[in-house]
């Protein structure tokens, strides 16, 4: 079993946060695991990626070949398109709709839900809402690993128990929003099926 998941968005967006959740959770569950992060312009608002590699057996490079990922899980949709050729032929996009319009000349958001929605395997998520509807917009990025954990090749209940050691030392008002999120995006997943 080997799972490759690029995580992509902007800075501020917690994209590191998901990496943190799915890397303990992989490391709990004795899987081995490789990662690589961009993120030298997150402070601005700049693009952020992870490559995440998760293997039963010993994993040799850390970045995702061209066409090889299984999952794409993007905070924003135009960092879900920029990372489309990475995608295998089988893969998954699970990608939030509300567009982060950090560049003067952001395309039209209508051209990139299309292309998004083109690809077979789509998640396509209103994360922002959700997570507002949960108590907080700053939990949108554990609503949509909520909504990608499926096709993570984590268990779910590893992914609950990674939240709460990410977040404690931010007490327990804090881990108890993330798990909500967290579970509101599981739910709109099994709700979509």
């Amino acid at each position: 079993m080997q799972t490759d998941i690029i995580i992509a968005g902007v800075g501020g967006q917690g994209i590191l946060s998901i990496a943190a959740c799915i890397g303990m959770a992989a490391l709990k569950s004795n899987l081995h695991l490789k990662q690589s992060e961009v993120h030298g312009m997150s402070q601005r608002g700049g693009a952020v990626q992870s490559n995440m590699r998760i293997s039963d057996r010993m994993i040799l490079s850390d970045l995702i070949p061209q066409g090889s990922a299984n999952l794409i899980m993007s905070v924003e949709p135009m960092e879900a398109l920029r990372y489309l050729p990475w995608l295998s032929a089988d893969g998954w996009i699970v990608t939030n709709t509300t567009p982060v319009k950090n560049i003067k000349d952001y395309p039209d958001i209508s051209g990139i839900m299309t292309e998004l929605r083109s690809v077979r395997n789509n998640v396509i998520i209103d994360a922002d809402s959700i997570a507002r509807r949960t108590g907080s917009l700053r939990t949108s990025n554990m609503v949509m690993l909520g909504a990608a954990s499926p096709y993570t090749g984590i268990e779910y209940s590893l992914l609950e128990d990674a939240v709460r050691d990410i977040f404690k030392r931010k007490g327990e008002d804090v881990v108890e929003l993330n798990l909500k999120a967290l579970k509101a995006g599981k739910d709109y997943f099994n709700n979509k099926q």
